[in-house]
C-alpha cells in the first residue's frame, strides 16, 4: 500500500486529493494548520472510505520546525502532494503593497515547497500547486503571478536534482473551493458564473477535477519535471 501524506488537505484541493489517494488504496495523512479543520477532514474522509487509513497532524508548511518533524514522524513516503497556500490579502496592487501580506503567500507556498523538497524522505513522487495566475495575471495579482511562476521553475529544477524521485507540479485554473469565500466574499458566486461563460470547457473547475490531475500524476511514473494544466481552457481566453 502506498503512504502518502497531502499538505493542506483539510479542505479544497487537497483534501479532494487525500480522497482520490484513499480510493487508490493509500494510507494518508492529512497536514494542516487549523486542527479544528483537520479533524473534520478526517471525519469526512472515514465517513467516504470507511476503515480508510487516514491520519492528521497539524504542521505550518512555512515553518521549518513543523516540516522536519512532520517528515521525522512520517518515516519514508511514497508521495507528498502540497496545496497549502495563504492567499488571504495577496491580490493587491504593487504600488501599494504590504510586503509581510506577500511574505505570508511566499513563504506558505514557495518557501514550504522548498522546506518539503528538504526535509521529505520520499521515494516516488513530489507533486506542487501553482495556478492560472502564472499564466493569466490579474491586475493586483502580481504576488500571486510570481509565487505561481517561480513554483513551477521551483519544479523543473528539483525533477533534476531529487531524481529519481519523480517532481510535477499541478496548475489549476479557476476552482470552485473555500479560498474564494477569502478572494470574493458575497460575490464569490457571480465571478465563477462570469468566468464560467468564458471558458471553453464551460465551467469551472472542481476539487475533484483538480484531484485527478494529482492522481494521473502520481500514478505515472514516466512523468516528472511536467506542469500539467487543468484549467478549462482558460489559458487560451
Amino acid at each position: 500500500m502506498d503512504k502518502a501524506i497531502v499538505i493542506g488537505g483539510s479542505s479544497g484541493i487537497g483534501l479532494a486529493a487525500a480522497e482520490v489517494l484513499l480510493g487508490r488504496g493509500a494510507s494518508v495523512t492529512v497536514a494542516g494548520r487549523a486542527g479544528r479543520r483537520l479533524d473534520s477532514a478526517q471525519r469526512t474522509l472515514l465517513a467516504r472510505h470507511p476503515g480508510a487509513a487516514v491520519a492528521v497532524t497539524a504542521a505550518d508548511v512555512s515553518r521549518e520546525d513543523d516540516v522536519a518533524r512532520l517528515f521525522k514522524d512520517a518515516g519514508p513516503v511514497d508521495h507528498v502532494v502540497l496545496t497549502a497556500a495563504d492567499a488571504a490579502g495577496a491580490y493587491q496592487p504593487a504600488r501599494s503593497l504590504d510586503l509581510a501580506t506577500a511574505h505570508r503567500l511566499i513563504e506558505a507556498k514557495l518557501a514550504g515547497a522548498l522546506l518539503v523538497a528538504k526535509h521529505a524522505e520520499v521515494t516516488g513522487s513530489i507533486t506542487f500547486t501553482s495556478g492560472i495566475a502564472a499564466y493569466r495575471p490579474a491586475a493586483g495579482g502580481s504576488v500571486v503571478a510570481a509565487v505561481n511562476g517561480a513554483l513551477q521553475s521551483l519544479g523543473y529544477a528539483l525533477a533534476v536534482e531529487l531524481a529519481p524521485v519523480r517532481v510535477n507540479v499541478v496548475s489549476p485554473g479557476w476552482t470552485d473551493t473555500p479560498i474564494w469565500d477569502t478572494i470574493a466574499g458575497s460575490a464569490k458566486s457571480a465571478r465563477l458564473a462570469a468566468m464560467a461563460g468564458r471558458l471553453p470547457a464551460g465551467r469551472v473547475g472542481t476539487p475533484g477535477d483538480v484531484a485527478q490531475a494529482v492522481l494521473a500524476l502520481i500514478g505515472n511514473p514516466f512523468i516528472t519535471g511536467t506542469v500539467l494544466h487543468v484549467d478549462g481552457g482558460q489559458r487560451l481566453v
